[in-house]
């Protein structure tokens, strides 16, 4: 029996990925870790520990963790939430079991923004034109150069954070000064041209450089979108798979360009310009996306696979593109669903 430690246990993606190896023929022993005392109740693990915030961990939290490791027999040690990604990868040599994740130097990339543009470029991958915010006055040549409907974000951190369309020098400069006022400083927020086309979030699993699985999903609608301004909430409500050689080529070009030799899990996010022409945005390395169920449940269990590969063992019957059947939907909100829909398969009818 596999027995595992997960960061980051108790929100939608660590809760799914415990239920999707909850659907393994093999038993998983899964240890949860979370730094919310009350999300933790929610994760389906046999264990839960309460682990301190990241910036009050120290080296002693590490010999707790191994203290842990050798007393229950762990053997792999797994995160969710990009921050954790962003700390057990940092010190995966000292945690005494496996780790199965991109290289650091591909974390890093992928959790900076701009970092992740600049390499993407330099290598031809189609990405949006981005430009680095310094200060308040480089606003004006942000709309010089990008013209139009300008997209605002963060450069680091998930779920849409800081993000907004902008029509105008003002609202960019009146939506960061807000920001301000919660610990985000002026170089911190990134511009790109507005993509208005269809958003498509491609999951994959690799294995010393190989692809061993991979699946498309066009994002029809997010959870919860009216409660942000950018309508984005980084959880997707409303998905269908899609089957589309254009977008596993750019997403394959994308990892490969920041990392040489592909490990573990790595999440693109991809969206069209106005000519339907599809360009990378950003990647989340290391972990699953809050809906990795939805393939699971179909029959092709990415964190199984995932898993498996991290503990050496061989893949079979998964293609690795287009792993899951085209047109399939998941359709989920909270305390509603999921649901899934194959086709035209739905029950509603007209009245």
């Amino acid at each position: 029996m596999k027995k595992m430690i997960l960061f980051g246990c108790g929100g939608s993606a660590g809760i799914n990925f415990v239920k999707s190896l909850r659907l393994c023929r093999e038993k998983v022993k899964i240890i949860g870790f979370d730094i919310n005392r009350y999300y933790i109740e929610l994760s389906p693990v046999d264990q839960r520990y309460l682990i301190p915030a990241i910036k009050q961990r120290s080296s002693e939290t590490i010999d707790k963790v191994n203290e842990l490791i050798k007393k229950g027999g762990i053997d792999f040690v797994h995160a969710q939430p990009d921050p954790e990604v962003g700390y057990v990868s940092e010190h995966r040599e000292k945690f005494n079991a496996k780790t199965f994740f991109p290289s650091k130097e591909a974390v890093k990339i992928c959790h900076d923004k701009m970092e992740s543009y600049k390499t993407w470029k330099s290598k031809g991958v189609p990405v949006a034109k981005t430009i680095q915010i310094q200060n308040e006055g480089s606003l004006e040549k942000v709309f010089n150069e990008l013209k139009g409907t300008v997209w605002i974000r963060a450069s680091k951190g998930a779920g849409g954070k800081a993000s907004l369309p902008v029509d105008s020098v003002d609202e960019a400069r009146m939506w960061i000064r807000f920001w301000t006022k919660y610990g985000l400083m002026w170089n911190d927020f990134i511009a790109s041209e507005f993509l208005p086309g269809e958003e498509i979030a491609w999951n994959s699993v690799w294995a010393d450089g190989k692809l061993l699985c991979s699946q498309g999903r066009i994002r029809i609608e997010w959870v919860q979108a009216g409660l942000s301004p950018s309508g984005v909430t980084g959880t997707t409500a409303i998905q269908k798979t899609v089957h589309d050689d254009s977008i596993n080529e750019i997403a394959t070009k994308a990892i490969e360009a920041v990392d040489k030799k592909p490990n573990g899990i790595f999440s693109v996010d991809i969206k069209q310009d106005p000519e339907g022409n599809p360009k990378v945005t950003e990647i989340n390395p290391g972990r699953f996306s809050t809906t990795s169920l939805f393939f699971s449940t179909y029959g092709v269990n990415m964190p199984e696979i995932y898993l498996k590969a991290a503990y050496g063992e061989k893949i079979k019957g998964v293609s690795p593109y287009n792993s899951v059947e085209k047109d399939v939907y998941w359709i989920r909100i909270p305390d509603g669903g999921p649901v899934m829909v194959k086709g035209d398969d739905w029950k509603s009818k007209p009245l």
